[in-house]
């Protein structure tokens, strides 16, 4: 396995550093003109063409949008069928998951002025979302706990799930785990069709407030297109680790927690730090001699020779500017202290510190989200959580003392932007007009 190797003492470092990081995030205008032709057909015919993508891509027919939904009790029966070893690590995932967001929740507050004004923000949650995902081989029982609990816990109304079952194959993990975080509705249906029925709502699928959950660049793409109309949580790129290490971690550990991530897809990123390069060497052989173990392994040697890197830096300092630079989605601090030093980190999706703490751990049990920022998005945005499924509306309630003072100053601003109405809007409300006190 060739791995790049990269030192800051190299005077094109900075250049080499933005080469590896570079990814094209260009829509294909193929996919997009394909997704903009099925989003209008579907917001112009409603079930009729969800059922027509739905047995053209799916190989499903179906007669009615009805024999594509999945009652309560076929999602319980998924359930129910489990082997109790899987039932029940499902089970206290959701648990972890739930605690940790319940924390999350935000209040309604208020406070009242001397004069009686009283100002603050009321908080309510979001009517109904859509929670896409993934399915047939490729499902994730933990996209839907991390998606679907927080909007439970943020107090949705409704959840809309959907999840294509191509030739018919339903997962029943997916399945299971809609039961357990309380899913209202689930429609095998899938790709940008799927995104267009929740966004535009059809004589079945009810539209709705915001879409949330992973997907391909089809799926990606339509998410893209229907944002504005409803809210999307985001448009993720590749899934990405940066470890940083003192050079005491087992090296054995590390290159799997790189592998980790270099198994989602040829795309992925991994990037190891370390001051210490015999550290940096005897990680490249433990990754040379592991990945011949890995299923994925294919995968994970194109991701790492193409994307993935062994940087060996000054001192875990200059490890944590770099780490800012990158803004991963995912960070590991693999070393003796970790908490002290996370404090240097402003930029990351979710940090996991310590040499016990594998990001592994964060996608399935740990409890905070597992849905992060990528593509260094993670400077200016957070991990999904309840704030996502929430929203803030203000409370303004002047009293008449209050107007008197408000009201002159709003008059005043009003009249040197030159928006007459807005003044005397405020004006009116004055016991003593600006003409009488002349």
């Amino acid at each position: 396995m060739n791995v790049k190797r990269l030192s800051t003492a190299d005077a094109n470092f900075d250049a080499a550093l933005k080469a590896l990081l570079a990814f094209e995030t260009a829509q294909d205008d193929r996919i997009d003109q394909v997704v903009a032709d099925i989003l209008r057909d579907v917001k112009q015919r409603g079930d009729a063409a969800v059922l027509d993508y739905t047995q053209r891509f799916d190989r499903l027919a179906a007669a009615s949008m009805d024999a594509l939904e999945l009652g309560h009790a076929e999602l319980q029966a998924a359930l129910d069928s489990l082997p109790a070893a899987q039932r029940e690590a499902l089970q206290s995932a959701a648990e972890r998951v739930r605690s940790y967001h319940e924390k999350q929740l935000m209040s309604s507050w208020s406070y009242t002025e001397a004069d009686g004004t009283l100002l603050g923000q009321q908080v309510t949650a979001l009517d109904r979302v859509g929670l896409y995902v993934p399915g047939g081989k490729a499902a994730y029982p933990s996209s839907v706990l991390m998606n679907a609990i927080p909007a439970k816990v943020a107090g949705v109304k409704e959840l809309i799930m959907v999840v294509p079952t191509p030739a018919g194959e339903k997962n029943a993990l997916v399945l299971a785990a809609a039961a357990i975080c309380g899913v209202d509705r689930v429609f095998c249906i899938g790709g940008a069709q799927a995104v267009g029925a929740l966004a535009y709502g059809t004589q079945t699928v009810p539209q709705v407030d915001k879409i949330v959950g992973p997907g391909n660049a089809y799926v990606a793409a339509a998410k893209r297109r229907v944002f504005g109309v409803v809210g999307i949580d985001m448009v993720a790129g590749p899934s990405e680790i940066l470890v940083i290490s003192d050079g005491l971690s087992n090296p054995d550990w590390v290159a799997m927690d790189l592998f980790s991530q270099a198994e989602h897809d040829e795309l992925a990123q991994s990037i190891l730090l370390s001051p210490n390069a015999e550290f940096l060497d005897q990680v490249a052989a433990s990754m040379a001699r592991q990945v011949e173990e890995m299923p994925r392994k294919d995968i994970i040697r194109t991701s790492i020779e193409n994307r993935g890197a062994l940087i060996q830096v000054k001192d875990l300092d200059e490890a944590a500017d770099i780490a800012n630079y990158i803004a991963p989605e995912h960070l590991e601090l693999s070393m003796a202290d970790p908490l002290p030093y996370s404090q240097k980190i402003r930029h990351a999706g979710a940090i996991f510190m310590g040499r016990d703490t594998c990001e592994a751990l964060g996608d399935y049990c740990a409890g905070p989200n597992h849905v992060l920022p990528t593509s260094r998005t993670a400077r200016f945005s957070s991990p999904l959580g309840v704030y996502d499924f929430q929203k803030r509306s203000s409370l303004i309630m002047v009293s008449s003392e209050g107007a008197q003072t408000l009201g002159k100053v709003a008059a005043t601003l009003a009249y040197g932007e030159g928006l007459h109405a807005h003044a005397r809007s405020a004006e009116y409300r004055l016991k003593t007009k600006p003409e009488e006190a002349s």
